[in-house]
């Protein structure tokens, strides 16, 4: 089936987005968009790649920026793996490649966070070479163009495309292709309602032919997503308040967070903040005050978060585990990066300290 590549490219450079990654060849703004971009809109990841790059313009400033810097200009995009990953990557072009980001394939996929996906996009669109990039968006227009029926959720499906891609993509312009490719996923071949005679393809397009759009892609249902109970502590002294560092691995790596977890079993809100302090910091609290409940959803897994505000007396407050903490006040909130669950109660926490004061 001919791959209408000529009219992709025309249609693309007709109509692509202005943004601000497409205004440069620098490979280290193009490898932090993509990175940005992998799990993230392009309307949500867009500020956020101006205040990074603004901040940390090169690779020799993100190697050397402090970790929790890096943590607050990321912070409410989630994944942060993907954050502490492109900073382990910068410190490792900076002592073994002396400082030159790899532009060759084989050399940069040995970096940290540098998958098949990320690999492809900044090879093909700052190195020019030939790699198809294959994300959601791709694999979309590639099962409704060649009538795919198998599961795209699929590993083997995504070999596939990405196979069929490579006899295809133009080594004169690959960064290209892949951009269009996406672009044509992210504003045409629309998961429902595509666009379809808008859409450059649709003469050769199998599922536009056969009328199977609404059918294709084939994607298996989503598992159901586990609902947590959550228990969290705002412990007071005075105007402070304690807070402690996530360990560097782990789901929110590297992030500051309140005391308190998960609830077990059938455990009242104020009964799993007991037990999970005693477990965490070995004090008892007292008394409980109910600040807010926040429902807050993760990529895999949602939250109910009930916050209590609380005191601990004379005792020591500090983690078992002896991860980093601080006593801070409600002014310097703004200086740490928390989870975005913790953004969402921190007005009311505002104005619960704001109310001590009047």
């Amino acid at each position: 089936m001919r791959f209408p590549i000529n009219e992709l490219l025309d249609w693309y450079d007709k109509n692509k987005r202005d943004l601000p990654w497409r205004h440069t060849r620098d490979i280290y703004k193009i490898w932090i968009s993509e990175v940005m971009l992998q799990q993230t809109q392009v309307a949500a990841a867009t500020p956020y790649f101006e205040r990074f790059v603004r901040e940390l313009p090169d690779i020799r400033s993100l190697a050397q920026a402090d970790e929790e810097m890096v943590l607050k200009l990321w912070e409410g995009m989630g994944y942060y793996n993907r954050c502490r990953n492109l900073q382990r990557a910068a410190r490792i072009v900076m002592e073994e490649f002396s400082g030159i980001i790899p532009q060759t394939p084989e050399r940069f996929e040995t970096l940290p966070g540098a998958g098949p996906y990320i690999t492809a996009a900044v090879m093909s669109i700052a190195a020019g070479h030939p790699m198809p990039a294959v994300d959601g968006n791709v694999m979309r227009v590639c099962a409704r163009f060649s009538g795919i029926e198998e599961d795209i959720s699929r590993g083997n499906t995504k070999t596939l495309i990405a196979a069929r891609l490579q006899t295809i993509i133009p080594k004169q312009r690959p960064g290209d292709f892949n951009q269009a490719m996406m672009e044509l996923g992210a504003l045409i071949c629309l998961p429902q309602r595509p666009r379809c005679n808008d859409c450059p393809l649709h003469g050769d397009c199998d599922a536009y032919r056969t009328g199977r759009t609404g059918l294709l892609p084939v994607k298996a249902a989503k598992k159901k997503i586990p609902h947590y109970r959550v228990s969290v502590a705002v412990i007071r002294r005075g105007d402070s308040f304690f807070i402690q560092k996530r360990p560097a691995s782990g789901h929110l790596g590297g992030m500051w967070e309140f005391p308190g977890g998960k609830s077990r079993g059938d455990e009242s809100p104020e009964e799993t903040l007991t037990r999970e302090c005693r477990e965490e910091l070995g004090i008892d609290l007292s008394p409980l005050e109910e600040l807010a409940v926040v429902n807050h959803a993760y990529s895999h897994f949602k939250i109910t978060m009930s916050v209590f505000v609380c005191g601990a007396g004379e005792q020591a407050v500090r983690p078992l585990n002896s991860q980093s903490y601080q006593w801070i006040t409600i002014a310097d909130i703004s200086r740490f990066p928390f989870p975005a669950a913790n953004h969402k109660f921190f007005p009311r926490l505002r104005r619960y300290f704001a109310s001590r004061k009047s």
